[in-house]
């Protein structure tokens, strides 16, 4: 399931300012007296970082910038562009050989967004042909949800951050160009959402506010603009979807081999290439199908005691978990039956003694916010390092907006079993709790540039480990389900990289993953929905969880009786988000 935090929730491209301290115009000696340290520069960027993205600021809960709504408009872009440059110029002054290992992996990580930014907007240009790049709802939701701060608090950064609104729909109106249908029909349905934010609830509470009269009437001025020019942006893209469902002239959602391995080491940082990490999926797709049918010829004559076992392993397997699969919670259940399994893992968690757990940073179950849904049916939003005592948001989006068919196919994948695999991943000891552990890295580079493959491969590896440390007693059933849903985790990879470089149709992907990864259709469909939404992001699970893991097997294996599984886990997540590459560096 797709993850939201951080930076990657946030899709606006850093602009950075220079951070380079001023010499002094007397002697070239005062200039040398100047030159900052590496930590020096750390520091200085950071703040440059969060002048220049206010909104990746926010989402940081760096709090300063919050009331700043950038336009994102060619003369941004171009400051972006320049700012970049400038920042590698001065990263690149110092000799990455004479760093310390930790600094030289922060060192890679700038660079490496720096460039990032370059090529994002040079060459990959999804400003001109993702249109759900516009949205402003995030950003103020984040003022209105805020915990630490007044009603008038909120209210006088809200209205503030609405002045721009106007100018940053027409932007985005002006900046797309020939866009993809898919990007196109999600914005229309995201932005929608954004009204949901930017309502009524929202004037009454600037109107009953500590507000001088004339701000309480600029507030309702500029929110009724707001809401205008969303509705505007809307419209625009309604007559834009229908023009290139007529035209049948949309660009497609298919970025091709250059493009795709440039994102691949951009986002992934993993040391192999997309197309060598496409070849280790499908070598581990096979294996793991390999553990299915062991299990199913254990558990066959426990549910099929009078009917013989097909003869092809496929159907086998397939019969199995169809079988398995009708034991799953009512549709109006499923959220609360998610909020319901949280303290069992919690307690599981203490008793195996598995990493610690901080009881002081809450998690809350929630229903997807309508300006979120369309992409993931569940996903987490963590805070920032800067703001690390907010909640963290487990999003699960009810089944309301399904048919009968529909949610029976949704709920017979997400099952009891793989419902609590789910829940290890989104939550704990998954992406919660790596999330609290990354907010405390003393390198901020670390926790602010997240690395999606380290973030996506622990929610992964987490729900192995805690099967073999003994979670669901070790039941078949459970492994089976298991296999399942990682066999899904890998054919994420093989699907991503079919559709983006080879051509995959929907059907030989829809064949993929219901007939080689015995997925429902409804989850099937979404699955395809989503790789038409994204590029490369879907193989970071497995990316991410195969280096992990060999990374522990191999440290077992050197350390033999002297490893400890809570250290190895509580050392591993103290780094950060960096990618996992660097990480195994820092822990050797």
């Amino acid at each position: 399931m797709k993850k939201t935090v951080l930076g990657l929730a946030v899709t606006a491209v850093v602009a950075l300012t220079g951070c380079q301290n001023t010499a002094s115009t007397t002697t070239p000696v005062a200039a040398e007296q100047v030159q900052p340290s590496f930590s020096e520069f750390s520091n200085n960027f950071i703040e440059a970082l969060w002048k220049n993205s206010p909104e990746w600021s926010q989402y940081a809960g760096y709090g300063k910038y919050d009331h700043i709504l950038t336009v994102p408009d060619a003369a941004n872009r171009q400051k972006q562009i320049a700012f970049a440059k400038a920042q590698l110029a001065l990263l690149q002054q110092f000799d990455v050989n004479s760093l310390s290992t930790s600094d030289k992996i922060d060192y890679y990580l700038v660079e490496n967004l720096l460039e990032k930014t370059l090529w994002s907007i040079n060459e990959f240009k999804s400003w001109q042909w993702n249109p759900s790049n516009y949205n402003v709802a995030g950003g103020f939701a984040k003022i209105i949800n805020g915990r630490f701060e007044s009603d008038d608090e909120k209210v006088a950064k809200v209205l503030k951050k609405l002045e721009n609104v106007p100018a940053y729909y027409q932007a985005a109106k002006n900046n797309i160009d020939t866009p993809t249908l898919e990007f196109t029909q999600l914005a229309i349905g995201q932005n929608k959402g954004a009204l949901s934010v930017l309502n009524d609830k929202l004037g009454e509470k600037a109107a009953k506010s500590n507000l001088s009269d004339a701000d309480k009437a600029l507030f309702s001025k500029r929110l009724d603009l707001a809401v205008a020019a969303i509705n505007e942006y809307i419209n625009y893209l309604s007559q834009l979807e229908k023009q290139l469902v007529a035209d049948g002239n949309a660009r497609s959602f298919r970025i091709g081999e250059a493009l795709y391995e440039q994102k691949f080491a951009f986002d992934i940082q993993s040391g192999y290439s997309a197309k060598e990490m496409n070849a280790k999926a499908i070598a581990d797709k096979d294996r793991v199908f390999a553990e299915m049918i062991k299990i199913t010829d254990k558990l066959w004559p426990k549910y099929f005691a009078n009917k013989a076992k097909p003869q092809s392993d496929r159907d086998a397997v397939a019969g199995l978990i169809n079988h398995l699969a009708k034991k799953h919670v009512k549709r109006d259940d499923f959220v609360d039956e998610i909020k319901a399994q949280i303290p069992d893992l919690e307690k599981f968690i203490v008793e195996k003694d598995l990493i610690t757990l901080d009881a002081e940073k809450p998690l809350v179950v929630r229903e997807t916010p309508e300006y979120m849904r369309g992409f993931a049916g569940a996903s987490i939003s963590a805070p920032g390092p800067y703001d690390k005592k907010e909640n963290t948001y487990y999003n699960v989006t009810p089944l309301d907006n399904m048919t009968d068919e529909q949610a029976e196919s949704y709920l017979r994948e997400y099952n009891h079993w793989i419902l609590q695999i789910l829940n290890i991943h989104e939550a704990i000891p998954g992406h919660y709790t790596q999330l609290v552990y990354s907010n405390e890295s003393p390198s901020l580079i670390k926790s602010i540039l997240g690395n999606g493959a380290m973030i996506e491969g622990w929610a992964v590896y987490t729900e192995r480990m805690m099967l073999e440390e003994g979670y669901g007693d070790f039941e078949p059933e459970m492994w089976l389900m298991y296999y399942k849903w990682n066999l899904r985790v890998i054919c994420n990879t093989i699907l991503d990289y079919g559709i983006q470089v080879n051509n995959m149709t929907k059907e030989e992907g829809l064949d993929l993953l219901m007939n080689q990864a015995f997925q429902e259709r409804t989850e099937a469909e979404g699955k395809w929905r989503r790789a038409t939404l994204s590029q490369v992001q879907l193989t970071s699970y497995y990316s991410g969880y195969r280096e992990i893991y060999d990374h522990r097997e191999a440290q077992k294996k050197k350390l033999g009786n002297d490893f400890d599984l809570k250290q190895f886990h509580e050392t591993f997540l103290s780094y950060g988000s960096a990618p996992v590459k660097y990480v195994k560096q820092l822990m050797q």
